[in-house]
């Protein structure tokens, strides 16, 4: 594994990282931790139920540091503060190497269970709660393998993330550079495209990326209620990794929110239809669906982690100071919102309802089952002032 690990660019620290103090030198450290993770020793304290000679041996030393000499050294490495440095220089590295255009996002969450600092509730959704923690948004290839990460302080969402933190990061340190001369010339042409799944749906969101950055989007359409005639789909094999896969598959194009976007729907054997959404005109009907169905090489790559290396380990013992400029969203104002839109939904539900029975009443003579009839309109409108009065009070209050 070591000459792979060489020629992903281990070895490249030296032009970042200057020499550590004492009997183990930085050449010592870097091998010996890439070693251990290799070894599935996930931590220093790790060390104490291995043999320290045998594993000295594997970075050509009588015996590998201690687990406190080991932190030790892991802290005087990170008080350099070179790691977004290094990792920016290996990403842009491994992008050329593969010369890609497709960006996948997603957000894990890391859980905390301490007690120095107070971070606000986030949904686990591989343990179904609602848990203490901090939510890393994690940029990878079509494969699962990453390119680099930031982290959200409070609460931010996916759509604010990629606009404040990862499209930045991608046009100026990562992605391949493309000349204005070239966008110009193809009005068609993007940047490059991002895939992410239905948290930063949002077809207003999409035409800003475009408008903005003149970057592609590909995820899953929400709120899918209609379906495709049969006759519309066709059948298509696609060829990825190595594997032979035959899919019906057909496309239209729409308009969602007065955005144009281009709809793939993919038709399951059970007939439910899976609808993807693109702006991305330069790839063919195969290139989104092998894209879009490629994300779950994330997920897999999440779950890797965590069984394998501990990811969801929290590895440090400090805290920092959230930036003072940071602008939230205030949790009262964000609740009362939610409970607007529940109310709103509701008085919805209540009006279309008393259409339906004014509408049979209209038709129907008058006997006791109209009667019965009045009785339900007249505790409809009852429920329905109720609510309105529930609902311009949180709205003054808003």
């Amino acid at each position: 594994m070591l000459p792979s690990l060489l020629n992903t660019g281990l070895l490249s620290y030296r032009s970042h990282y200057q020499e550590l103090s004492g009997y183990y030198n930085l050449v010592h450290i870097i091998i010996g931790l890439s070693f251990l993770y290799l070894c599935r020793i996930k931590n220093p304290e790790q060390l104490k139920h291995h043999s320290p000679g045998e594993l000295g041996k594997l970075i050509g030393l009588d015996r590998i540091p201690e687990a406190k000499n080991l932190r030790k050294k892991i802290y005087q490495i990170s008080q350099q503060k070179q790691a977004r440095v290094w990792n920016r220089q290996l990403a842009k590295r491994w992008v050329e190497e593969e010369d890609n255009a497709f960006y996948y996002i997603d957000g894990h969450v890391q859980v905390y269970s301490g007690h120095k600092a107070n971070l606000g509730k986030k949904h686990i959704s591989r343990l179904k709660l609602c848990l203490s923690g901090m939510t890393e948004f994690w940029v990878n290839n079509a494969d699962g393998l990453p390119y680099f990460m930031v982290t959200g302080e409070v609460n931010e969402k996916l759509q604010e993330m990629i606009l404040s933190e990862i499209i930045p990061e991608l046009i100026e340190n990562v992605a391949i550079k493309i000349k204005k001369e070239q966008l110009d010339a193809d009005k068609d042409l993007p940047r490059f495209t991002l895939v992410f799944d239905r948290e930063a749906y949002s077809p207003k969101f999409f035409e800003k990326l475009w408008n903005q950055y003149r970057v592609a989007v590909i995820t899953y359409r929400k709120n899918v209620k209609d379906l495709w005639d049969e006759k519309d789909f066709t059948k298509q094999v696609f060829k990825k990794s190595g594997k032979t896969e035959t899919m019906e598959i057909a496309e239209k194009d729409i308009v969602l929110d007065g955005v144009e976007l281009r709809e793939i729907r993919k038709n399951n054997s059970d007939k439910h239809q899976t609808s993807i959404v693109t702006n991305n005109k330069k790839i063919d009907i195969k290139s989104v669906a092998i894209n879009m169905f490629s994300r779950w090489s994330q997920e897999n790559f999440f779950k890797y982690l965590r069984e394998n290396y501990d990811m969801d380990r929290m590895s440090y013992y400090i805290t920092n100071e959230v930036d003072k400029e940071l602008t939230v969203v205030n949790p009262k104002h964000s609740k009362l919102t939610y409970r607007i839109k529940k109310l709103k939904e509701k008085i919805d539900r209540r009006k279309l309802k008393l259409f339906e029975l004014i509408n049979e009443n209209v038709h129907t003579e008058i006997d006791e089952k109209t009667n019965k009839n009045f009785s339900k309109q007249c505790h409809l409108r009852e429920e329905w002032v109720y609510d309105k009065i529930h609902f311009y009070a949180a709205f003054s209050i808003v």
